[in-house]
């Protein structure tokens, strides 16, 4: 070996194991011998690959760098345990020779390097585990739900608490468009797992004769046409969160079943006598009074009193103040990368638009008007002229505030509401559910108003 490449090697604390076009070993120096040792003992004419199994496999290409035909061969991060036991990373690297028919191992102990990699390997798979933990996605709350007001706090608040008690029924309250579904996934994603299932039904959504079969489900020739058996919500939600949308809308006979299910853990498909025990979370979400709804007996009073465990009453976009504008520029913030356009908030006219504004569909309208403003939208800020709102007499009408007027010589309030009755049920072209929509009823409390003034 050259005694410059010699002083090289030594110099930077490299082992060398030079070998032939027949991989027979021909040289080692003494820092190869204490890297290798005692696993690899140099033996004059033994094989490379013997002393250096990684290498078998790659014959070919070997004989390739010693004809210097190839120029090198790299393998880093081999293992080796040392003579104190411990284990030891080492970079290979095969180089041809200056001299004709030979080649070397260089061998690079690289312990340290390794190590500090498979620590920070470690840590990024740390991170990742925690970033995907219950307990990660609970401090995320704060930043799900946006706004800065004594409300919106009160909420968070009451969701953080919740995510300690995964097991706790909560009922949602609040005005269309106030978030409830929204708020219901973030109670559940705080408490739970990734692989916890999170079902929704909207009982407004369904007609009475499949809410049950869908919510329960059915075995085979429970009714026509249910040539097989099929697993309910409540199975699918099985470990995870049933999520019962408008549960103002559910019938009666649904709501005692649903009742003793909450109670006992316990259901039987339509059509079975088996017992099937369950195992989850229920979130109720309303935008009707409740109270209202039991006084007209259209909703069981020991079924409120079952889901009220914790209620949760989110606030109209109206009382939120300047939370109107931090969730808008939030709105701007993510129709930016889904439009790819930049623009930057809200001229000081919108903004006094926007905070005037009385939000009768709260933030589900706030979203759509911000989307309609971006669509169209030609300059870098929106405007008053980009925002198309309802007008203030629309308002009052969405948001039930007209102002009705007793006549001098006085009504008749049961005739007025007989009248008004009869008027929705004539434009919904007898619809009991779309006339009870045109009225701010449930389908429930108008039939029951409809036998009182004798309309069935």
């Amino acid at each position: 070996m050259a005694d410059p490449l010699n002083l090289l090697l030594a110099q930077k604390g490299f082992g060398a194991l030079f070998f032939d076009g027949r991989l027979r070993l021909i040289e080692a120096t003494s820092a190869a011998q204490r890297l290798l040792a005692p696993a690899a003992p140099m033996v004059s004419q033994a094989l490379i690959t013997d002393i250096l199994p990684e290498l078998a496999g790659i014959e070919v290409q070997l004989a390739l760098i010693v004809a210097k035909q190839e120029s090198a061969y790299r393998l880093d991060h081999v293992n080796r345990i040392d003579e104190q036991g411990h284990v030891r990373f080492l970079n290979l690297l095969v180089l041809a020779c200056p001299e004709k028919d030979r080649a070397m191992v260089v061998v690079e102990d690289a312990t340290d390097t390794a190590l500090a990699l498979q620590a920070d390997n470690q840590q990024r798979y740390d991170l990742y585990l925690y970033r995907t933990s219950i307990e990660h996605r609970r401090n995320q709350i704060g930043r799900s739900i946006l706004g800065q007001s004594a409300a919106i706090e009160q909420v968070v608040q009451t969701v953080q608490q919740l995510s300690h008690i995964p097991s706790a029924t909560v009922l949602l309250m609040g005005e269309t468009g106030t978030g409830k579904n929204l708020t219901a996934r973030i109670i559940h994603e705080s408490a739970m797992t990734d692989d916890a299932p999170f079902v929704e039904i909207n009982c407004a959504a369904l007609p009475e004769q499949l809410i049950e079969a869908e919510l329960f489900g059915y075995e085979k020739g429970a009714f026509t046409h249910a040539v097989s058996a099929k697993p309910g919500l409540l199975e699918a939600a099985h470990g995870g969160t049933l999520f019962l949308d408008e549960i103002g809308e559910l019938p009666l006979n649904m709501q005692a079943k649903l009742l003793s299910t909450i109670e006992s853990k316990t259901f039987r498909r339509l059509g079975s006598t088996r017992q099937r025990q369950v195992n989850l979370r229920i979130i109720a979400a309303t935008n009707r009074d409740l109270r209202m709804e039991i006084a007209a007996k259209t909703f069981r009073e020991d079924l409120f009193y079952r889901l009220n465990v914790v209620s949760i009453t989110l606030p109209p976009l109206r009382d939120l103040k300047e939370d109107i504008i931090l969730i808008g520029e939030r709105f701007v913030d993510l129709l930016n990368i889904q439009f790819k356009k930049k623009v930057k908030g809200f001229s000081p006219a919108a903004r006094n638009v926007l905070l005037a504004h009385h939000w009768p569909g709260n933030v589900r309208e706030l979203s759509n008007c911000i989307e309609r403003a971006m669509i169209f939208i030609k300059g870098d800020q929106i405007d008053i002229h980009d925002l198309v709102l309802m007008t203030p007499a629309a308002d009052a009408v969405e948001s039930g505030q007209q102002c009705w007027t007793v006549p001098s010589s006085g009504i008749k309030l049961e005739e007025v509401e007989r009248s008004l009755i009869l008027s929705a049920l004539e434009q919904a072209d007898n619809n009991k559910s779309k006339a009870a929509r045109l009225l701010g009823l449930t389908r429930h409390t108008l039939r029951y108003r409809m036998e009182k003034h004798g309309l069935e």
